[in-house]
């Protein structure tokens, strides 16, 4: 009698245990700007682990383009659609919070990626502040740590406020260098880098070097120098972009970029999300990835994004 029940008790766990497992069946997820192949390899990387899981899940990915009350509503968009899982790039770290919360008491787990998100279950992001220390220690060793310096901000995001703190803990321990600006928002992009850059060398007739904030930054800073015929100027970025590989090999102002790598990202924090799903909490919710230097002297042994 007590074998059979002891083997009645094993079976009711067994079920218990296999009942309150949760599928993923559909994720929403809500990026910063679609126009930036960092969120384009980032979307890919979320469809390739979710099918991991899930062959048959759907994925809505919707493009922000860096506005709170476009992702609000995307937010409120997932919840309608009843999403199990919602990835999200927050545009406003700290605003976003009443989107989660409405979200998760909906019973959606929120995961953010690549910059911190106010009262999501976790976040994976890139360890911004080292990103941004290694890209300006490398800077200032190739201006021999001495010389006018400009931080070329974007959008203030945790991970861009991160980058820009990581640099000018760096600048702060070389007396002589002079920082000259570090308040231009150049938009997370080509242009917006193209634009400021121009700005910055008709303000400033000496130059020594320049952190941009990202890869595209970089390159429209890169053209603009050009335009202006401005040379001798050592320009570092963040994120390891396909189009930073190609300025890396050729003739170009840039000379290295701290990596990113946000297919894997993607990747983990689906997992993450769908560890948590299932009562599989992190040991600590804030999951930091960290970066590597690309340069000239390495790139050929740098994979890139696309490797994956």
């Amino acid at each position: 009698m007590l074998k059979h029940l002891l083997m009645a008790g094993a079976a009711l766990a067994l079920f218990a245990g296999t009942a309150s497992a949760k599928d993923l069946n559909s994720i929403g997820v809500s990026l910063g700007s679609l126009g930036n192949p960092f969120f384009v390899a980032l979307s890919k990387g979320a469809e390739a682990k979710a099918k991991e899981i899930n062959p048959n899940v759907k994925l809505t990915v919707a493009d922000a383009n860096y506005d709170l009350g476009k992702q609000f509503t995307q937010v409120d968009n997932f919840i309608a659609a009843g999403v199990d899982m919602i990835l999200i790039n927050a545009v406003d770290p700290k605003a976003i919070v009443a989107a989660i919360k409405r979200a998760q008491a909906a019973g959606i787990t929120v995961v953010g990626v690549d910059v911190a998100a106010s009262g999501a279950d976790a976040v994976v992001q890139t360890n911004n502040v080292q990103a941004g220390t290694i890209a300006c220690e490398y800077l200032v060793d190739k201006i021999g740590g001495k010389g006018n310096v400009i931080i070329q901000n974007g959008p203030q995001v945790s991970s861009v406020i991160d980058r820009v703190n990581g640099c000018k803990e760096v600048l702060a321990k070389h007396p002589d260098i002079k920082l000259l600006d570090s308040t231009q928002d150049a938009k997370g992009s080509r242009e917006g880098g193209l634009n400021v850059m121009q700005g910055h060398l008709t303000r400033f007739p000496d130059v020594a070097g320049v952190f941009a904030i990202n890869d595209p930054q970089a390159i429209g800073s890169d053209l603009a120098a050009k335009q202006l015929g401005r040379s001798g100027i050592v320009i570092t970025s963040v994120d390891g972009a396909p189009d930073i590989e190609g300025a890396l090999k050729g003739n170009t102002l840039i000379q290295a970029s701290a990596s990113q790598d946000p297919y894997s990202m993607a990747k983990n924090a689906v997992q993450v999300g769908y560890d948590i799903m299932n009562g599989k909490k992190p040991d600590n919710p804030i999951v930091l990835m960290d970066s590597k230097l690309i340069t000239r002297d390495n790139i050929g042994e740098y994979k890139g994004w696309a490797a994956n």
